[in-house]
């Protein structure tokens, strides 16, 4: 099974969890349905624990830099996420609405044909809010300790670390069966077909929306720092296809650090500029995990004006900073403020987990090309023009 891809576990896990609905007994529909509040009571109690070991480490190493390209860089990445963010909001705005036909469809709210026998409730040791404010006050104050901070600062990365093999070990290998739980549930109830012709047009939008955030974005920094759009775009097709293959910003920095300079970047400023936004810049995530977002709160009838999602786009500006360069980490980093400024239960973001892993590998190319078009922003800025075709190696 460990040869046996995340994603193919996620398709196979929906495809038995509508044979289920439809076909087995209601006991066994409802052995499923007490397993999903087994672990969404689980994933309620870690999500405090995930955005304490995400986000203060992942402020504090920003914080640990100095200088004008750190500024620069930080502030390139984060305009990115929140501008594109907010693209993809008008993009849904125009299209969500007919793909789920004007409707309100309460899709996530279990009704009293399929309950669990029994649930064994997990009280979070303290709430979202408080686990965002804790996790500020030890990013900033780590940050701001200097020479003082390596004990803190190891604590908090060593506590990432647990939270990270939490994540690996215990969450991704039981989601796909959650996963099933939840449309077999819906099979059952009779929503199924509908909620999958919605995703399967919203992930048709997502990934144009990421090709046309790519060719955005290398416009603006072939306007600024010179070149080819296209010529630039053509350089990072390797890195493209890695992220595809590894689902991993931080596995493909190899390769797109080898392309960046390729592409004429200078190979100090690539170094420099690459492993840093492999971190804190994820504008493909920030785009998918908007959109299936919204597409949720359409389906469920919540509200989706500009004014009720756009600080959820800034606060995921903010969370992406601490999301892990691994398969699952954006949306990990993201539950919280799902939870706390959408209004989203347990059932909704267990499938929220599930629709944007099953597009990750998309969302991660479209993180990594973004990185490429912000080095050569930073490169002009810093006095250097571009030298394309710079031969260099692989650098691990």
């Amino acid at each position: 099974m460990k040869k046996f891809g995340l994603l193919p576990r996620l398709i196979l896990a929906i495809v038995l969890g509508i044979v289920i609905g439809f076909v087995a007994p209601l006991p066994v529909v409802r052995t499923l349905a007490t397993f999903n509040g087994l672990f969404g009571n689980f994933l309620s109690f870690v999500i405090p624990l995930i955005i304490v070991g995400f986000v203060a480490p992942g402020i504090a190493a920003l914080g640990s830099g100095a200088g004008k390209s750190l500024a620069i860089t930080a502030g390139l990445a984060y305009g990115s996420t929140i501008t594109f963010g907010t693209l993809a909001y008008i993009a849904g705005s125009i299209f969500l609405p007919i793909f789920t036909r004007g409707g309100s469809m309460h899709v996530f709210e279990q009704t009293d044909a399929v309950t669990p026998f029994f649930n064994s409730p997990m009280p979070p040791i303290f709430g979202v809010t408080t686990a965002l404010i804790l996790s500020f006050i030890l990013g900033v104050g780590i940050a701001s300790l200097g020479e003082k901070r390596d004990a803190l600062k190891n604590m908090v990365h060593e506590f990432a670390d647990i939270v990270t093999k939490l994540i690996k070990i215990i969450v991704i290998p039981l989601l796909p069966v959650h996963i099933c739980g939840i449309f077999a549930t819906m099979a059952h109830e009779g929503t199924v077909a509908r909620v999958m012709s919605v995703f399967a047009k919203v992930f048709i939008l997502i990934i144009i929306m990421h090709w046309l955030t790519i060719f955005i974005q290398y416009t603006l920094a072939s306007l600024i720092g010179g070149g080819n759009p296209f010529s630039k775009i053509r350089v990072l097709i390797p890195a493209y296809l890695t992220a595809i293959g590894t689902q991993s910003s931080a596995a493909t920095i190899p390769v797109t650090l080898a392309q960046t300079i390729k592409m004429g970047v200078n190979k100090g400023v690539a170094e420099f500029v690459i492993p840093l936004c492999a971190t804190i810049h994820l504008s493909g995530s920030t785009i998918t995990l908007l959109t299936c977002s919204m597409t949720i709160m359409f389906l469920n009838g919540m509200d989706t004006s500009f004014t009720a999602i756009f600080p959820f786009i800034l606060m995921l500006g903010v969370t992406m900073v601490a999301a892990p360069g691994v398969p699952g980490g954006a949306v990990m980093a993201a539950i919280g403020i799902m939870e706390s400024m959408l209004g989203f239960d347990k059932s909704m973001i267990a499938l929220m987990i599930a629709l944007y892993l099953a597009q990750d590998s998309f969302g991660t190319a479209c993180n990594i090309s973004g990185d490429g078009a912000i080095a050569c922003i930073v490169n002009k800025i810093n006095g250097y023009k571009l030298t394309p075709g710079q031969k260099t190696e692989l650098v691990k």
